[in-house]
Order: structure tokens, then sequence, then C-alpha cells
């Protein structure tokens, strides 16, 4: 089948700006954004040994997307040990994440570019027997190629958004051919099944939202023990992968509270943690002090602003604190972002309205009651208050608004991938 137009010129493009492949790599790597000493898997050339049997290779984006693939890696294998498994990401932490997350049965590889040649060389020393790939990280070089070979395929937890699926409506054609490599697709939610099925005109599966059951890396025990006592009697909160904006809003709230409550601590952990030095003229505007965690230091006693500039390091902050704003809400450009691991942790959910790449997560805690709604800085320090005076939500209605949320996705994800092993070993 030919390739639609937009489709065939990517292809020509990527062709073209393959040679330039080992610069990119090298200046992104000076950029701390790569591992030089694995870029020979960027360039589709792995040194791993393929392991014997069937091998499922699994692809997700970056942390949230491999961590799911992680609890589909147990769950598979649990149903069927004669599976291997190769999960692919394309960021650091990731890589460093699935290092220790992932099973003796399996292995991390970092994805290759998206050349042809790139994804010839993975795939030609891969294999894989299923090839899976998560949300909506579709790579087309990658996708052509394995479709090729007469794989099966499969697009498990497909989420989009209103913008994504415009951006897929303005080249129907293209979006056609893509989806159509998929031998199932599963989509977390109504909005994705239905822009789906008008896209492709063929039925799509609700599955339900994977990653309401994926399994969250837990903290470091020896690290959270340590931050524990070092935050002892101390009443903490915090304010989960804020962005421009949404930072002053958490100052601003943390100096209100810290008028009432003299020992307060704010940790506050931004979405891109290069915005360090930003934020801290912002914390010093304010008037606050902090201690800044890339450079080791643990906050004092008048110290009332932790500035989490790491990666990787979430699940600590959730476990230390009693309440969490999650960020990327209180703007209507960003979405919002997942408040799972904060309820996992045991952390009461604050968010603002603007939630809409997760709005069918959202939609089950507000159906629970299970949510504090903020819109400003007063807004946020009366919320964590309410939690501190034991008025928030009940941590129960937040773990039932998660049961309710994801529908039986990984059990209906599993059946589905195992039934196109099962066909592809009768073909």
């Amino acid at each position: 089948m030919s390739l639609p137009p937009a489709l065939a010129t990517y292809r020509s493009i990527s062709r073209l700006l393959a040679p330039l492949s080992g610069f990119i790599l090298s200046r992104r790597a000076r950029a701390g954004k790569e591992d030089p000493s694995r870029s020979n898997e960027r360039l589709g050339r792995p040194r791993t040994p393929r392991p014997e049997g069937p091998l499922v290779w699994m692809h997700g984006a970056s942390v949230g997307e491999s961590l799911l693939l992680a609890t589909l890696v147990d769950e598979l294998g649990g149903a069927r040990p004669d599976l291997n498994f190769l999960v692919t990401t394309g960021t650091l932490t990731s890589a460093a994440i699935m290092a220790s997350r992932l099973p003796s049965n399996a292995r991390h590889q970092y994805v290759p570019l998206d050349t042809e040649r790139a994804a010839r060389g993975f795939l030609d020393h891969w294999q894989p027997d299923l090839a899976v790939f998560a949300e909506s990280e579709l790579w087309p070089n990658l996708i052509v190629e394995t479709a090729r070979r007469g794989t099966p395929m499969a697009l498990v937890n497909a989420r989009m958004n209103e913008k994504s699926l415009r951006g897929w409506r303005r080249r129907p054609d293209t979006a056609r051919w893509l989806l159509a490599c998929f031998d199932w697709i599963g989509a977390a939610d109504n909005r994705t099944r239905d822009g789906l099925e008008n896209l492709t005109g063929e039925a799509v599966t609700l599955a339900g939202n994977l990653k309401l059951e994926a399994k969250p890396l837990p903290p470091d025990a020896h690290e959270l023990s340590r931050i524990r006592v070092a935050l002892a009697g101390r009443k903490v909160w915090l304010a989960a992968s804020t962005h421009t904006r949404e930072d002053g809003v958490a100052l601003s709230a943390n100096a209100m509270l810290k008028q009432r409550h003299p020992g307060v601590l704010l940790i506050l952990a931004p979405r891109h943690p290069e915005r360090a030095d930003e934020i801290e003229k912002l914390m010093k505007r304010y008037g606050h002090k902090w201690a800044r965690r890339s450079r080791g230091q643990t906050p004092s006693g008048d110290q009332d602003v932790w500035l989490a500039d790491t990666l990787g390091e979430m699940a600590l902050w959730y476990a230390v604190s009693s309440a969490s704003l999650i960020a990327g809400s209180l703007r209507h450009d960003i979405g919002g972002h997942n408040p799972i691991e904060a309820t996992q942790a045991g952390s009461t959910v604050l968010s603002g309205q603007h939630v809409a790449s997760f709005q069918d997560v959202y939609d089950a805690y507000r159906k629970e009651d299970a949510v504090l709604w903020v819109e400003d800085a007063l807004d946020v320090s009366e919320a964590v208050e309410t939690v501190w005076d034991h008025r928030g939500p009940d941590l129960d209605k937040a773990r039932a608004a998660i049961r309710a949320a994801s529908g039986g996705a990984l059990a209906t994800t599993r059946d589905a991938l195992l039934n196109l092993l099962t066909e592809d070993d009768t073909a």
C-alpha cells in the first residue's frame, strides 16, 4: 500500500537528515539530554544480544509510560513465563528507573532515532514478535518499518487531547494509514476512542486508563527515612510539576500559611528543573528562604521552601506531604498532570480546573468528592489548611475514584496482547 503524501514527505526529509544523526546526538549529550555511552542504541546499532524465544517490544515516551509498560511486563510475564521483553524509552530518567524496575526477563534500550536506517537496524537486531506502543508516542518510520515486517502491533492506553486530535484531522490520510498498522488499539478515555473511530472509521476498544493501575516506583527507603527525620515536626505541603506563573501562586500561598504556621515548609517541584534559577529569583522577591535539592541541601528550620529541582524523586515528595497541589492545572494551556501518584502515596490532591489532559481521572475524583479545587493563592492556602485540620477529602474516596476510572484497563489490555501473541504463534 502506497504511503500518503505527508508520510512520504516525512520519510524523505528524515532520509536527508539522517547523516546528521551523530552530530545531533553529540549536541544533545553535551546538553545533558543523552547518554553518550549508549548512542549506538539511538542509531539502531544495539550491542545487547537478543534473548532466545519470543520477544515483546514495548515503547513509551518517558517515565509515566515506562512505569505503565513495566506493569504490563509483570502481567504478561505472569501469564506467559516464556516471554522476554524489551522496553524502549527516550529519556535519561526513564532509563535509570527501568534499570531498577524491570524484572530479569526484560531489558531497557533507548528508542532509535526515527530514521529508516536506525529503525531497520533496531528491528533487524531484535526481531520482536509483538510491538506495543504506549499512548501517543507514534514515530512514523518505526511504525512503517515494523508494519512492513508483518509484526503484530498494538497501541495501548491511547490518549489524545483535543489539540492532538485536531492535528490528526488536518492529515486524515496519514492518520488512517498509521493507525491501520495497529492490530489492536485500546483507548484510555471516551474522547480518544471517539476521536480515533472518527479518524479510522473502525471500532476502537475503550480499555480504560492503564496509568491508573500502573505500579508506582517506590521511593528510596533510606532517603525517605532521612528526609522524614529532617522534617519531623514541620507542616509540609507540595506543589508538584509547576509551570511558569504557577510557582508564584504556590509561593504566595506559602507566605499566607507561614503567617499562621511559622514552621510550614513548601516543597516546590517544578516540571522542568532547569527553571530553578528563575524560581530562585521569584522566591527572593516573595521573601522566602530556601534550600535547593540539586545542591544536596536540606532545609533548616528558618527555610520555608525546599526547591526540589531534580528528576525522578516525586515519590519522595508525595510521601512526606499531606497535601499536594497538582500543577499544570492553574493555567488553561497545560491540561493538568496525573494526580494518581499523590493518592497512592497518601497525599490529598489539590487541583485547578484546567485538567483536560486527565479529564477522565478528574471526573472520577469529582464524582467521589475526592479533590479540593483551587483557583488562586488564597484558595490554595485554605485548601492546605483544610487538609491539615483533617477536614479534607477522605483518601479512601480518592482510591475509589482510581478504581472507578480505570475500568479494568490492565486486564483488558493484557488479554488483548496475549491474543495477538497467540494469533502470531498460530500464523
